[in-house]
């Protein structure tokens, strides 16, 4: 059976970040359910090449009904954790161990989260240093795996290596 992913993302998200991982979950039988601050809002991608509707809103979502979180880099992550309910969204998954998938930009939410302590990860090389600030122990590899719970990756180029371990974490 298939599992209900959560993802969160909002305008200026990397496109590619957010199709191919979509696309690879829905293939593999799996429904990812967008979700931002309006339900029924267009979405677009930093490169112009996608365009997203969202699902639900954030007030309508609780982390009860999701077996894994997934957010995709580009600015979406940044602009997400300003805002607290997007904050604690993540946190939830996090602290209830479900699987979390955050690629390049990604992890700025589980930093906001005060998530990553004492955990392996890698997102994209400029935040490097804000992941280990917050306590991550930073891998500069195309896919880190931690406690069979958090994949993180760095680039779109990552992309097969991000796609192949995330779903592994959801059999």
């Amino acid at each position: 059976m298939g599992k209900k992913i959560a993802c969160v993302v909002t305008n200026m998200f990397e496109d590619s970040e957010y199709s191919e991982p979509a696309k690879a979950f829905e293939e593999a039988g799996h429904k990812v359910t967008t979700i931002e601050m309006v339900k029924g809002k267009t979405v677009k991608g930093k490169q112009g090449e996608v365009e997203v509707e969202i699902d639900e809103s954030i007030d309508s979502v609780k982390p009860e009904s999701f077996d894994a979180l997934f957010i995709p880099g580009g600015f979406s992550p940044d602009q997400l954790r300003a805002d607290e309910r997007f904050v604690s969204f993540a946190k939830s998954f996090m602290d209830d161990k479900k699987p979390v998938f955050a690629i390049c930009h990604g992890p700025q939410l589980l930093i906001t989260a005060k998530t990553l302590e004492g955990r392996h990860a890698t997102g994209y090389t400029s935040i490097k240093v804000d992941m280990e600030y917050a306590g991550a122990t930073y891998l500069d590899k195309e896919v880190v795996v931690c406690g069979n719970q958090l994949v993180t990756s760095r680039t779109p180029e990552d992309l097969p290596a991000f796609n192949r371990e995330s779903l592994n974490l959801l059999k």
